[in-house]
């Protein structure tokens, strides 16, 4: 992989499931409370969320830039920039951070409330 991860046309979401090429950009906080077996579940940053400390989250622009949002000193949000792009033709999408190496995001399901993805790192 080159270090310089080419990313999709503008309003393109590719490599994400039929019907789910729209509502996928944005910021996505995680709701780890709804999480269930191996899936993640996450939700636009004004739902509303039962209180917890400190809530991670991820961000995709549709020039491909990509931010994980971490949790940082005192529960701050911590931005970790990166890119994605599409890892295959099964709907998944490959992002790096500078927290480093390369993970698959498979966007199971997207609504615009909802967002589920399973992660696995990247072959």
């Amino acid at each position: 992989m080159s270090d310089q991860m080419p990313g999709p046309d503008p309003g393109q979401m590719p490599g994400t499931p039929a019907g789910a090429r729209d509502g996928v950009t944005g910021r996505w906080m995680h709701s780890f409370e709804e999480d269930h077996d191996d899936v993640l579940v996450y939700r636009p940053p004004d739902h509303d969320f039962p209180r917890a400390r400190g809530r991670d989250g991820i961000e995709f622009a549709p020039d491909g830039a990509f931010v994980e949002w971490a949790v940082g000193r005192g529960d701050a949000e911590q931005a970790l920039p990166g890119q994605w792009r599409t890892a295959d033709a099964g709907g998944a999408l490959e992002v790096t951070t500078e927290r480093g190496g390369a993970q698959v995001l498979e966007v199971l399901s997207v609504a615009p409330d909802r967002l589920e993805i399973r992660r696995r790192a990247a072959r």
